[in-house]
């Protein structure tokens, strides 16, 4: 495991009764009282490890063949190609998004090919027709690979995006075209596996046991991460490094299950139902977006496992320190006690910027002279989380000594095992997504797809929208 200097931090002073006050803040002794509680949802996921959907718990040490397919697989992609583009949606997209953002240069794409670590990476994870188009206009399909990315290989929107590419490449490559299309997705079933098995397309399985919002560290995540530059190696040693800060039923030991109780309690207690994650770091900007639909998805649930109606789940908010101090603070501050914020802290960035020394006789803008802009972006974040728990407020610090490959890995991995401990503490399922389902449904009846007409008769019954509320 990495040294005490190299992991995370998880700070969570500003929830506890010491800071908030007995009436608003969770206390030594409430914890206490649920550590039993705590320990069973501990030895629960413990028991299901690699079974079921909690596959992604050893993603970071059963992949060793896969790993090496990957190197070899981005090393041609980043000889033979000039642009890298993922077709995806959710989980295969806002993963490698967000380890891209975090890990590579903030206008990578605009850097001489000399000067970024593998080809331009675009991630087409909407099907706007105006952001298609836009796309074709900044890259050559002839000189493109496209990574196709789809657990069950028919969600619609990417694979209406495969059948738009397979034409363009067609037209544009001839014979051949086939090489320019990596295929990421089951790897038995579906029919983009199929169509992979047909023309010969590269074959990336993603594990039955993994879900979308827990594949980052599959190949859904760590090819485009290789393509660019990436040490994925590193990424999951970061991972397992997290797996064994968190191998006890002792809240108080384990980060991830006291972040999960942590949360349980402010949920089921204090109706803390928003979960504001705010990064102090454009680095980790997209580790937002990552999150949102880790928590969203996996804990917003109608039913308890044993049938009860519960609705269960807080709000993930995206907030980026210190823009949104200047548009979201104020409502975190002095709006209503239904928010955790969570800051995620950096303390050492990866460039030093030092401001000038000018306008001496200028006091109010002289004080800044001198200072850097590492100081100055760290200092803000300590002043937000004073001004919240100032107001009451409740609020937690997650701080990477710096960011790289093992602390990002250590991140991901804290993230999806604190969700895990959270739904067996809401007593959940915090694997399956119903209401997702029920939409992807309607739209496949809706445009008439074989097997959903009794779904179609459903909706050509439901209410029409009334006129007079149309205005």
């Amino acid at each position: 495991m990495q040294s005490h200097e190299a992991m995370i931090r998880v700070n969570y002073s500003g929830i506890m009764a010491g800071m908030q006050g007995p009436d608003h803040g969770i206390s030594m002794h409430r914890l206490k009282a649920y550590a039993p509680l705590a320990g069973s949802a501990y030895r629960a996921v413990r028991a299901m490890r690699g079974k079921g959907m909690l596959g992604w718990t050893e993603l970071p040490y059963n992949q060793g063949e896969v790993l090496a397919t990957i190197s070899h697989t981005a090393e041609h992609i980043q000889k033979t190609f000039e642009s890298f583009v993922v077709l995806g949606i959710g989980g295969s997209a806002l993963g490698p998004i967000a380890v891209h953002q975090a890990l590579n240069h903030p206008h990578y794409n605009a850097l001489p090919s000399s000067k970024r670590t593998g080809p331009r990476f675009y991630v087409e994870d909407n099907i706007d027709p105006e952001r298609m188009k836009a796309l074709l206009d900044v890259i050559d399909v002839r000189k493109t690979c496209f990574n196709v990315i789809t657990k069950s290989g028919g969600t619609a929107e990417t694979m209406s995006q495969y059948l738009m590419i397979s034409e363009l490449l067609k037209q544009a490559v001839g014979a051949g075209w086939e090489k320019h299309i990596i295929a990421t997705t089951d790897p038995e079933k579906g029919n983009l596996n199929r169509l992979a098995q047909a023309h010969g397309f590269n074959l990336f399985g993603i594990p039955s046991s993994v879900g979308g919002r827990f594949s980052q560290l599959s190949p859904v995540g760590l090819l485009p991460a290789a393509v660019c530059g990436i040490d994925i190696h590193a990424l999951l040693k970061g991972a397992a490094d997290m797996d064994a800060r968190c191998q006890s039923d002792d809240v108080m030991t384990n980060p991830a299950l006291l972040e999960a109780m942590m949360q349980f309690i402010l949920w089921t207690e204090k109706a803390v139902n928003i979960h504001v994650i705010m990064p102090y770091a454009d680095s980790l900007k997209y580790m937002a977006d990552w999150f949102s639909q880790l928590w969203a998805e996996s804990l917003g649930k109608k039913i308890t496992r044993k049938g009860a109606v519960a609705h269960h789940g807080q709000t993930p908010v995206k907030a980026l320190g210190v823009t949104d101090q200047h548009s979201q603070l104020q409502l975190y501050t002095e709006g209503p006690l239904d928010k955790i914020t969570v800051l995620l802290g950096v303390d050492e960035y990866k460039e030093t910027i030092t401001i000038p020394k000018r306008y001496g006789d200028m006091p109010s803008l002289g004080f800044l002279g001198g200072i850097t802009h590492n100081a100055l972006i760290q200092t803000e974040q300590r002043a937000t989380e004073y001004a919240l728990t100032k107001a009451g407020r409740m609020n937690m610090t997650l701080t990477l000594p710096k960011v790289n490959e093992q602390t990002l890995g250590q991140l991901l991995y804290f993230f999806e095992v604190a969700t895990a401990f959270a739904g067996e503490l809401l007593n959940i399922n915090a694997f399956d997504q119903p209401g997702v389902e029920e939409g992807k449904d309607a739209t496949y009846a809706l445009f008439g797809r074989p097997g959903y007409e009794e779904k179609k008769k459903e909706l050509d019954a439901a209410p029409a929208k009334d006129a007079k509320f149309i205005i």
